[in-house]
């Protein structure tokens, strides 16, 4: 199996001119769909709205150059607003690039590595719920923009997000607010309606609503923010290459936010993946999708870029305008660049009040709300891992809503296969010839898994040891650990001090090879070594005599 093979490599099979045609236009529609979301969010970012549109055009020309998936579209994300502007807000810009070209070394190392499969096995709980927490930091980080309220720089931390809105809501602007309801009102009507507009309905309603805000705001000149007035437009032409003027004495901080980046990116990208595949009836390849988001990750800082991942909204549009391979995402990323290179100076008048009703109609449409509803539904560890990992997504950061999230789905993990691994003592009505030995011979079946999480019932079987043998039946059990052998070595143990045989039968799989490589064969005698209960206790019995 190769360690890099790009999707791309096996599109061609059967590919015609009829396909190569859908790809085109697919890729033209996405591109269209990906120019105001890319400005947005890397204006919600705290950065330029070219560094957006610069990482939606090299970052997603390489992700669907080497990926590991036929139509996903990668880009700028929501996802990653949060994160992002927290690295600016205390780090500065040179940090954010270096930050993203390590997560990018990240990525590459996990896919090279093949851990992509280990994404999967975090629990939904914890995606819902870093999930609808970056949403609504999303939505709050666009009240500013949507309220048109004057707040020289919007802090980072949500307490004091709060505080400065507060602060600034008698600076509400009345025509920032009417411009970002008549764009959230047509958005949801676009939505709501698109299926009887016919033709029209192929048109993008964030382009459409970006498209008529910036005509108003141009006809009747109206005193709103734009572009042009924050920013001075955005340039006409792709960026050279620069070396990240790396900041040392403050790169050592950035390491956590990489790697934040990097597992965010990962689950993003999969999660992406994995609903493309459903979409269009294919696998992805993970690990090659995760080493291609590593090399985008990489090179796009060079060129002033921001983290980049598989984009779910983007990626179902390329599917439903008919892509059926990644060349319609390598023409997403041209049509982009087609506009920047030609386009640009029309950019100058679109309204920010315009692009923070898209964002909170992303937000929106992000958030998994009726999870929440149906929480009722779910057990309370569950209920507590979700709400957990949501406050402190809110409240703190990702990185660590992330970690006490794993932590609690960890715990709740052990605590459930614990309680699956179960004794029971042998009935002497199945095994009648226990009845003339009641006291000296005790015979136990185990169930489940002896691990670090159930040593307590070894323990447990400590105190009920007979006077002259010890039977244990582990035909059942499916899975020993270290702890686990070391819980029954001490068992051993105990028996062998006081005098007790001790047989294990049953033995079988990883259990035996754990008893070998652990010395618990070495130990217990041959004969001591049965394969299945009724032999174990026609030697306990021998042996007792």
């Amino acid at each position: 199996m190769n360690l890099f093979h790009p999707k791309l490599l096996d599109s061609f099979k059967g590919y015609n001119a009829a396909l190569f045609s859908k790809d085109i236009l697919a890729g033209i529609t996405v591109g269209v769909v990906a120019l105001p979301l890319a400005m947005a969010f890397a204006i919600a970012s705290g950065l330029k709205p070219e560094a957006g549109i610069f990482t939606a055009i090299i970052a997603g020309g390489l992700i669907s150059l080497l990926g590991g998936s036929r139509v996903q579209i990668g880009g700028p994300a929501g996802a990653f607003i949060v994160i992002v502007y927290g690295i600016v807000e205390h780090y500065g810009l040179a940090n954010l690039l270096l930050a993203t070209a390590m997560s990018g070394v990240f990525l590459f190392l996990m896919g090279l590595f093949r851990l992509g499969t280990l994404i999967r096995f975090i629990p939904v709980a914890v995606i819902i719920g870093f999930t609808n927490g970056i949403a609504v930091l999303i939505g709050l980080s666009q009240v500013k923009e949507f309220f048109g309220l004057q707040i020289a720089k919007m802090p980072a931390e949500f307490f004091q997000a709060v505080q400065a809105l507060y602060a600034a809501a008698d600076t509400v602007n009345p025509v920032a607010l009417m411009l970002s309801m008549g764009s959230l009102a047509l958005l949801i009507a676009w939505r709501t309606f698109q299926k009887r507009l016919g033709y029209l309905s192929h048109i993008p309603a964030t382009v459409i609503a970006m498209a008529v805000a910036t005509i108003i705001t141009s006809l009747f000149n109206l005193p709103v923010d734009t572009i042009g007035s924050r920013f001075g437009g955005i340039p006409s032409g792709l960026p050279s290459f620069e070396w990240i003027p790396v900041s040392w004495s403050t790169a050592q901080f950035v390491i956590a936010p990489a790697i934040t980046l990097a597992v965010l990116g990962a689950i993003e990208s999969l999660l992406c993946a994995r609903i493309a595949d459903g979409l269009i009836h294919d696998r992805h390849e993970s690990n090659q999708e995760l080493m291609a988001q590593g090399v985008a990750n990489l090179v796009t800082p060079f060129f002033g870029g921001m983290p980049a991942t598989g984009t779910i909204a983007r990626t179902v549009t390329n599917i439903q305008s008919g892509a059926s391979t990644p060349i319609a995402g390598i023409v997403h990323a041209l049509t982009l660049l087609v506009i920047v290179l030609f386009g640009a100076p029309l950019a100058t008048n679109i309204p920010l009040a315009s692009l923070a009703a898209i964002l909170m109609f992303v937000a929106w449409n992000m958030g998994e709300w009726r999870k929440f509803a149906d929480l009722k539904q779910f057990r309370m560890p569950y209920r507590l891992t979700m709400l957990s990992v949501f406050f402190l997504t809110i409240i703190l950061d990702l990185t660590v809503a992330i970690q006490v999230g794993l932590l609690l789905a960890f715990i709740t993990f052990i605590y459930r296969i614990s309680s699956l691994s179960r004794y029971e003592a042998a009935s002497a009505i199945d095994f009648p010839e226990l009845q003339t030995h009641h006291g000296k011979i005790a015979v136990f079946r185990i169930y489940g898994a002896i691990f670090f999480g159930a040593v307590k019932l070894l323990e447990n079987i400590e105190k009920e040891l007979p006077s002259k043998a010890l039977v244990l039946d582990m035909k059942n059990v499916i899975y020993i650990d270290v702890s686990g052998m070391d819980a029954l070595l001490e068992l051993e143990s105990v028996c062998k001090s006081k005098g007790i045989k001790l047989v294990i039968c049953g033995l079988a799989h990883q259990p035996y090879d754990m008893a070998v490589r652990g010395g618990l064969c070495d130990r217990v005698p041959q004969d001591c070594i049965q394969p299945d209960l009724q032999q174990g206790i026609s030697t306990a019995i021998s042996q007792s005599n």
